[in-house]
Formats: structure tokens, sequence, C-alpha cells
């Protein structure tokens, strides 16, 4: 397994090299990636505008020609200095594969100065998985392209850190939980716990050790979210014996080439 992902890898670097993405024939056609990394990053003052244009610029399709996606990026409206991405893989194979080739290729070798920066913290990162296919992002099949005017609206991501194991509260979100959002007007985009194997990939680290499930949904606006808003009580009451501590709600706005957006305007 080990000589076969380094032969991915080689390949992969050598097709970055060259400016040419991997045969499509050799890559997986399926468009799920049941493994994401929820990633926020801290930023030095004034430097979020700076670092989403040279990141929608450079790094997204750089990375999707390398069998990740770029499901969504966006900026946090409690924190100006927070930027917010979610990055998608196959698997964890795919994931290891995919980051060495990314991080050992020339458009990050050209572009890490500059992106790096920007950054005061970029460890803040949850590595998740879908506990079934019904919990994955179901994508769009274009993004947006540079300089298209797109409706943002809102994204929320909300995070549950729990006392008990993830699968145990897997359980509970999708019996209890998500039919209850759904029957109050709060559908789901998709819903994660964390993904309990090994960081593969440790030069990017992540925040081992925690216990959560993440769920994400659509608004037309933080108003049509504040609407909603006895929805994310009931939800986190389903699951109050579960919790470690409050949950966590991030209210995000999608930059203009992201993937996921918030709900369109009626």
């Amino acid at each position: 397994m080990a000589g076969f992902l380094q032969a991915r890898i080689g390949l992969l670097l050598a097709a970055s090299a060259t400016g040419i993405a991997e045969p499509a024939a050799s890559r997986q056609a399926d468009d799920r990636f049941p493994i994401v990394e929820l990633r926020q990053y801290t930023l030095h003052d004034g430097q979020r505008d700076v670092l989403i244009d040279l990141f929608e610029r450079e790094f997204v399709e750089s990375q999707e020609a390398l069998g990740m996606k770029v499901i969504g990026t966006f900026t946090d409206l409690d924190r100006p200095n927070r930027f917010v991405w979610i990055r998608g893989f196959h698997d964890m194979d795919a994931r290891l594969v995919g980051l060495s080739a990314f991080y050992g290729g020339p458009i990050w070798k050209a572009h890490s100065a500059a992106a790096n920066e920007t950054m005061i913290d970029s460890d803040n990162v949850l590595l998740l998985e879908a506990p079934n296919t019904n919990a994955q992002f179901t994508l769009p099949p274009t993004r947006p392209a540079l300089g298209e005017s797109t409706p943002a609206g809102l994204v929320t991501a909300t995070i549950y850190y729990l006392k008990v194991p993830p699968s145990e509260a897997a359980s509970q979100f999708r019996r209890r939980v998500a039919p209850r959002l759904a029957r109050e007007g709060v559908r789901p985009l998709a819903w994660f716990i964390t993904e309990t194997a090994t960081n593969n990939f440790p030069r990017l680290p992540v925040r081992e050790g925690e216990r959560v499930v993440v769920w994400f949904a659509a608004f037309t606006s933080d108003a049509d979210r504040k609407a909603h808003r006895i929805a994310f009580v009931h939800a986190a009451m389903a699951l109050a014996p579960l919790l470690s501590r409050e949950p966590e709600v991030l209210r995000l706005k999608p930059t203009s080439r992201s993937l996921i957006r918030g709900s369109p305007k009626p």
C-alpha cells in the first residue's frame, strides 16, 4: 500500500510540475467527499482580502486537479481577521496523496511565502468524516468564475463538542436532530463527526483529541438565520446530555468563488 501511495504521489507531482492534470480516467469519477477539513485561519490585520484574492486565483483549481475539492471558502462575520474554508477528500489515502502532491508541487512553492505572510495561525483544523452518504455535501457542478458576481447568502457551521464517542452522537443526530431541524425549516447541507484515523499528513496539524459533531446550513441572510433561532435551540437541547460545553456557531459569508453558498432569496 505504501508503495502504491508513493507512486500516486509521484504521478501527481509530475502532472503538477508540467501543468497537466491527472488523466480523467485515472481519477475517481465519484464527486462525493466524505472526508473534510474545516479550516479556520487567523490572519494579520487587513490581510483577509489579500489571502482570499490569492487563494481564489491560485489555490482552487490547482488543488482540485490533484483530486481534492475546495468545497467552501468564507469570511467569518464575527471575526474580521478569520478566513474559513472546507476541503474535501474521497478518503484518507486520497488525502495523503493530494496534500503531498500539492504542498510538494510548484503552485504552493511559488505562492506559499505570500500566503503565509498573511497568517498568524493556520492550525485550527477539524478533521471530519461523514457518517453516511446522505450526510455528505451535494455539490453544484460548477463554481463561480474569477470576478463573477454571485449572491452569497449565509452559511452556518454549528460545532457540538462531545463528552461521548462521536459515533454515539451521530446516531442521536441522525435519528432525533436532523428530522427536527427539517420540520422547523432548517435542512442541514451536510453533517460530520470527528475522523478518528491518525492525521496522515502531520505537516498540517489538526486538532487531535477533539470529539465533535459539525453541521452546516444555508440561509438567505442573517435575519433569516435569526428567524430560525429556535431550531438551533431545539437541536442543542436534543443533544445536551452528550455535550461537554456550549455549541459554537460560525456565521459564514461565502466568498465569490465558494461552491457552498447561502440560500437564494425567494
